[in-house]
C-alpha cells in the first residue's frame, strides 16, 4: 500500500462534511485501499464541494484532459465522486463526503469484506467533539399527519416535495442491503432510498438505481409507511434524495435511536402530542414508532416526547386522533439551506476538525 497517498486522502476526506476520522488500528487506511485505486486516490484531493470540468481538475493534479476525465468517469461510475451533466451537454465534477455519499454509493459494491473493513473503522475511530454545525439530514413527516391547518413550507411536506420535481430514481438501502448479506436486518423494503433530480440522473446513469416516474414515488413513499419506515431527506429546500429509515439497520435512526433525548437533536419541525383521554388502547402505535417514544400506561399509550422526531407514523394509524402533530416553536427549527451543496458548504466551513 502506498501509505502516504492514503493518508493525504483521509486527511482531505476529513475536511469534507462530517469528516472521515482517523481509526486506531489503520482500519481507514485499509478501507480507502479497498475503495480507491493509488492513482485514483492521487486525483481524489483535488475534488473540491464545487462543480468543476474534468479539464480544471486535470490541469491541478498534473493529467492530461483526456486522461483526467476518462479517470473521474471511473471513479463517479465507482461511487467515489459526484458527478453532474450540464445543459450543454457537458460534464462537472465535485467531491463527495463520506457520508452522505461515497458509503452510500457503494449500494451495488457490498461484499461481506468491505462491510467487515467498514465496521472495523467505525468501531475504532478517535473519538473527538463535535462542532455546533447543521446536519446532512432531517425528518419529515408522512404526508398524511399533517394537520392542513398547520403552517409549513414546502420542504416539510413529502407531496410537495414530489410535485417540485420531475426526475425520479429509487435506489436499494445500502444499510438493510447489508445488514442482510450477514445475516441480520428486517423486512422491510430494500428499494426504498428515493431520488431526486440531478442526483436521479446520477444514479441512473450509474446504474445505482433505476428511473421512476411520479406515481410510482408515491406509491414507494405509501409503502414506506405501511412498513414503519421514516422519511430522512437531505437537508435542503431543493431535496436530494429521502432515505426510508428503520430503526434497526439505519445507522442514522440506530444513532439517534441510542440517545437519552432524540427530540434534542432530530433536525424536524414536528412533534407528536397525545391526548391521553382520546387514547382507545389499540396500542398500533407502539410497533409503529421506531424510537420507543410510545409506551403502555395502563390500558392506554403515553407519550414521551423527549424521544419523539416528528415522524408523524404514529398518526396515520391513530383511529381516535388522540395522537397529532404539532409545530415546533421557531427556535426549535434547524436551518435548511437552499440546495444539498450549499449544506455541504456550510458544514465544511463550520465544523471542528
Amino acid at each position: 500500500m502506498n501509505e502516504q497517498t492514503y493518508r493525504r486522502l483521509a486527511r482531505h476526506l476529513d475536511q469534507l462534511p462530517d469528516g472521515f476520522p482517523p481509526s486506531r488500528t489503520g482500519a481507514d487506511l485499509h478501507l480507502l485501499e479497498l475503495l480507491f485505486s493509488p492513482q485514483e486516490a492521487e486525483l481524489a484531493v483535488h475534488l473540491t464541494l464545487e462543480r468543476e470540468s474534468a479539464g480544471l481538475i486535470a490541469a491541478r493534479a498534473g493529467l492530461a484532459p483526456d486522461a483526467g476525465a476518462l479517470l473521474l468517469d471511473e471513479m463517479a461510475q465507482k461511487g467515489l465522486i459526484l458527478s453532474m451533466d450540464t445543459e450543454d451537454g457537458g460534464r462537472t465534477y465535485m467531491a463527495a463526503p463520506f457520508v452522505v455519499g461515497i458509503y452510500e454509493f457503494q449500494v451495488n459494491n457490498l461484499s461481506v469484506n468491505f462491510l467487515h473493513a467498514l465496521w472495523e473503522y467505525w468501531s475504532t475511530t478517535v473519538d473527538r467533539p463535535s462542532a455546533e454545525t447543521i446536519p446532512q439530514m432531517r425528518t419529515i413527516p408522512i404526508h398524511e399527519s399533517i394537520d392542513p391547518r398547520l403552517e409549513t413550507v414546502t420542504y416539510e411536506q413529502v407531496n410537495a416535495i414530489v410535485d417540485a420535481h420531475t426526475r425520479f430514481a429509487v435506489a436499494p438501502c445500502i444499510c438493510r442491503r447489508g445488514a442482510r448479506m450477514v445475516g441480520k436486518g428486517c423486512d422491510a423494503p430494500e428499494e426504498s432510498c428515493l431520488i431526486f433530480g440531478e442526483w436521479a440522473e446520477f444514479y441512473a446513469r450509474t446504474g445505482r438505481g433505476r428511473k421512476i416516474d411520479r406515481s410510482e414515488m408515491l406509491a414507494l413513499i405509501a409503502r414506506a409507511d405501511a412498513a414503519n419506515l421514516v422519511l430522512r431527506p437531505s437537508n435542503s429546500q431543493d431535496v436530494s434524495f429521502i432515505c426510508c429509515c428503520c430503526g434497526c439497520c439505519c445507522g442514522g435512526l440506530v444513532g439517534l435511536k441510542r440517545h437519552p433525548r432524540p427530540a434534542d437533536v432530530v433536525a424536524s419541525a414536528f412533534i407528536a402530542s397525545l391526548a391521553p383521554e382520546d387514547c382507545q388502547g389499540c396500542f398500533t402505535c407502539l410497533q409503529r414508532c421506531q424510537m420507543q417514544a410510545l409506551v403502555e400506561d395502563g390500558d392506554r399509550v403515553a407519550l414521551k416526547q423527549e424521544r419523539c422526531i416528528g415522524c408523524g407514523l404514529c398518526v396515520t394509524t391513530c383511529p381516535s386522533g388522540a395522537l397529532t402533530l404539532v409545530r415546533k416553536s421557531e427556535s426549535g427549527l434547524t436551518r435548511v439551506p437552499p440546495t444539498m451543496e450549499d449544506t455541504w458548504r456550510i458544514i465544511s466551513q463550520t465544523q471542528n476538525i
